[in-house]
């Protein structure tokens, strides 16, 4: 075998192992995010749950404190006996309704605002406003419109979830690619069809980024109105628990607010890698 043919027969083994050790590289890769935060959940929940058992407590102390699997128990029986499913429906409902109702308002004015500048110069002092205000502060006033049952909980949802969604849309729409707004324009498109064609499409990372930001409102919204100004919900739960004393109902209350942010975060996660699919894929060969 010549010099050469060496060479070849090794480079062509490196090239075989390279591409055998790619897939392994690769998947690690692929599931690093979730292994490393997973693992660092457990690492937590295990110090919570034996922190006790090295950490000294006083008796006052041990009354406010709890441990994870204390938790998972009363959580497991709230689901099982049924009694949180109310509340939760109550909660919920406040959510999606609040949710929807600003999607509904906050992405067609985004839009609209983005594309006119007059429209914009006449309703911005009145969003830069309301923005600014913290949402606590309309409370009481929805308190006395709507009362103190699931609709003032859906018009705090809807404060917080709109202005979110609506200023990341005004953005994404003013950083539309004018070239080919002016091209498509050319071929005689009139605004809807610039609007379909182009400026929702490139304002998709945007909207996007205005949906998590919304959700986390709206979430937001149903805790402190439950909190403050509502008879029923799981929040309602929540401060009940925490005036008994009962601890580890408030914790699970806490993880199911906190789980249904994961899940509509996740679903929003799902959606967006949904709809950039078409945006094309940079190579990095070369």
């Amino acid at each position: 075998m010549t010099e050469i043919q060496a060479t070849d027969v090794i480079l062509a083994a490196t090239v075989a192992a390279d591409d055998d050790a790619a897939p392994r590289k690769s998947v690690w890769r692929r599931f690093e995010p979730t292994i490393l935060g997973t693992g660092t959940i457990i690492l937590l929940l295990l110090v919570w749950q034996f922190l006790p058992d090295f950490v000294p407590m006083k008796a006052g102390t041990k009354l406010f404190f709890t441990v994870p699997s204390h938790i998972a128990g009363t959580l497991w029986t709230m689901f099982a006996t049924g009694s949180i499913w109310k509340p939760l429906g109550v909660s919920a409902s406040a959510f999606a309704i609040g949710l929807l109702l600003a999607i509904v308002a906050g992405l067609p004015l985004g839009v609209l605002l983005g594309r006119s500048a007059t429209l914009n110069a006449m309703i911005d002092p009145f969003i830069t406003a309301f923005n600014a205000t913290p949402r606590l502060v309309f409370l009481p006033l929805l308190m006395l419109w709507f009362g103190i049952g699931i609709w003032s909980k859906v018009a705090v949802v809807f404060l917080g979830a709109l202005f979110p969604l609506l200023i990341n849309t005004y953005e994404g729409v003013r950083n539309a690619d004018k070239l080919l707004i002016n091209v498509v324009r050319s071929f005689g498109a009139g605004e809807w069809d610039i609007a379909r064609l182009v400026v929702v499409p490139n304002s998709l990372p945007f909207i996007i980024v205005g949906l998590r930001l919304a959700i986390g409102r709206a979430v937001l919204g149903v805790v402190v109105s439950e909190f403050f100004g509502s008879q029923d919900g799981l929040g309602v739960v929540m401060v009940r628990a925490a005036s008994q004393f009962k601890v580890d109902i408030v914790f699970a209350g806490l993880i199911v607010f906190a789980a249904l942010s994961l899940i509509m975060t996740g679903l929003v996660k799902l959606l967006e890698n949904r709809l950039t699919r078409w945006r094309p894929q940079h190579s990095n060969a070369g």
